[in-house]
């Protein structure tokens, strides 16, 4: 029967910090383009970079139907639906 002779440890480990420490050496190269692509994907959203000096009025809704629909959507967040509870899956069949 022959027996084989482990590696010593230490090698192994100076080896394993060598690889540990270059693998850290290429992060300033990262860091200088760290959230650049999240900058380009809020910048691609933005339709009209200068809409917020524009001072024509929106057309297309009266101001009354306007204040209308913005209190029925606040009034959405207080009051329940009845509607809502009614079960999406009907197991009798019927409609």
């Amino acid at each position: 029967m022959t027996t084989r002779r482990n590696l010593p440890v230490l090698p192994v480990l100076m080896m394993l910090l060598g690889v540990t420490l270059a693998g850290c050496s290429a992060t300033p190269r990262f860091n200088e383009h760290f959230g650049s692509a999240v900058r380009t994907n809020l910048s691609a959203q933005v339709i009209n970079p200068a809409a917020a000096a524009n001072a024509n009025p929106a057309f297309g809704v009266d101001g009354t139907a306007a204040r209308v629909a913005h209190e029925r959507y606040q009034r959405s967040f207080t009051e329940t639906d009845a509607g809502a509870n009614r079960s999406l899956v009907n197991g009798s069949g019927a409609k």
